[in-house]
C-alpha cells in the first residue's frame, strides 16, 4: 500500500515569469475524486504561454501541467470504478454537466469550464487530484512517456475530427512541433495525399519527413505559400492546419488553402492577438474555417487505442525526460531551443 505523505514537491506558478519548485500540501481527496502519483507529465506550449503571462491562468498560485499519467494512490468514498494501483490519466476539461452546452455534449463551451493545470492544480508535481468521472484507464503495456502523451494526442484527434479530412486530399500542416508531428501521422492514417509540412527548424523538418510528410518546406529559406501552391497545381491545399499559433503563420494559412477548402485554427495564438481578414474572401471562396480547442469525450479512448495499437508512438516525438527540479530550465528550453521537440517531466 502506498503511503501518501502530507506534503509534496511541485512547480508553483505565482505570476508572469515566477515559477519555483516548492514544498506544498498534497491535494485533499473529496468523495468523488481520485489521487494520482504522477509517473510523467509533459510540458506543453500552453505552459510556456502561462509562464510568460500570455495565456490566462486566473487562479494563482497554480501548479501547471495537464499532460499526465500516473498510478492511483487514493480514491474518494463514492468512487467504485477506479481502484488504488490503477494506471490512469484524466480528461483535464471539467464542466458543470447541466448547462446548455454540457447537455449538448459540448462541455468545452461551458461557462464554468475548468482545466486541470490551467484553472486548478495540475501534474507538474508528485501528486495530482482529478474527479473520478474524468479518469481513463491506461493499458499497462504503455510506457510513462506514452501515457503522458494521451492528452495531447486527444487534442490532435479532435482537430482532425473538426477538419474531417478525406482520403486522397492534400493537407498542409504549418509547424512541425509536437502537435504538428501528431497531425502528420493522423492525416496519413486518414489517407491524405500529399501531406505537406512547412517549418523553419531543420531538426523538426527531418522529423516531419521521418513521420510521414511527403514534402517538407523550409519556411526560413523559401516562400512557403508559393511552395505550397507549386505542389498543388496552383490551387492551394484542400486542408491547412495551423499548428504554430502566430499571426504570420495564420496569414499564410489563409493564402495556402484552396477555394472551398478547410482551414483548421489549431495553434493557440496569444489571447490578445488579432488578425485582419477580408470577409469577401471567406464568402467568395466558400472557405470552411474550424477551430479546435481541446480533446474531450471520445477523443480520449480513440487516442489510447491509437497508441495501444501501434498506430501512433509518442516515443518518436519525446526528446528528453528531466526531473521536476529542472522544470524551469526545461520550460525555457522548450521556448528557446526548437531542436528539442518535446520534454516530459518525471516527478
Amino acid at each position: 500500500m502506498h503511503r501518501v505523505p502530507s506534503t509534496m514537491n511541485a512547480a508553483v506558478f505565482s505570476g508572469p515569469n515566477d515559477l519555483k519548485v516548492d514544498r506544498v500540501p498534497v491535494p485533499e481527496v473529496g468523495a468523488n475524486d481520485v489521487l494520482l502519483k504522477v509517473d510523467m507529465c509533459g510540458i506543453c506550449g500552453t505552459d510556456v504561454h502561462i509562464l510568460r503571462g500570455s495565456f490566462p491562468a486566473p487562479n494563482l498560485p497554480l501548479i501547471p501541467g495537464h499532460e499526465f499519467a500516473g498510478h492511483v494512490v487514493a480514491v474518494g468514498d463514492n468512487v467504485d470504478h477506479v481502484r488504488v494501483d490503477d494506471y490512469v490519466t484524466a480528461d483535464i476539461n471539467l464542466a458543470c454537466g447541466h448547462c446548455y452546452f454540457c447537455r449538448r455534449q459540448q462541455k468545452l463551451f461551458c461557462e464554468q469550464i475548468r482545466q486541470i493545470g490551467v484553472h486548478t492544480h495540475g501534474a507538474l508535481a508528485e501528486y495530482v487530484k482529478a474527479p473520478a468521472a474524468a479518469i481513463y484507464h491506461v493499458p499497462e503495456g504503455l510506457s510513462p512517456r506514452q501515457g503522458a502523451y494521451i492528452e495531447p494526442l486527444a487534442c490532435a484527434v479532435h482537430g482532425q475530427e473538426r477538419a474531417d479530412i478525406t482520403p486522397g486530399s492534400s493537407v498542409v500542416i504549418i509547424g512541425a512541433g509536437p502537435m504538428g508531428l501528431a497531425h502528420i501521422q493522423l492525416a496519413k492514417l486518414k489517407g491524405a495525399s500529399p501531406i505537406i509540412v512547412t517549418e523553419m527548424n531543420r531538426v523538426r523538418l527531418d522529423k516531419a519527413r521521418e513521420l510521414g510528410a511527403d514534402h517538407v518546406i523550409d519556411a526560413g529559406t523559401r516562400d512557403a505559400v508559393e511552395a505550397v501552391k507549386g505542389l498543388t497545381e496552383g490551387r492551394g491545399a484542400d486542408y491547412v492546419i495551423e499548428a504554430v499559433g502566430s499571426i504570420p503563420t495564420y496569414r499564410q494559412a489563409f493564402e495556402m488553402v484552396r477555394r472551398g477548402g478547410t482551414l483548421v485554427a489549431y495553434g493557440a495564438a496569444p489571447s490578445t492577438a488579432s488578425l485582419e481578414i477580408k470577409p469577401f474572401d471567406i464568402y467568395s471562396k466558400e472557405l470552411n474555417i474550424v477551430g479546435s480547442y481541446a480533446g474531450t469525450y471520445a477523443a480520449w479512448p480513440e487516442a489510447i487505442a491509437l497508441i495501444q495499437g501501434g498506430r501512433f508512438d509518442p516515443e518518436q516525438i519525446v526528446t528528453e525526460v528531466v526531473p521536476l527540479a529542472d522544470v524551469v530550465g526545461a520550460i525555457e528550453t522548450v521556448e528557446k531551443n526548437k531542436d528539442v521537440i518535446k520534454i516530459q517531466i518525471q516527478p
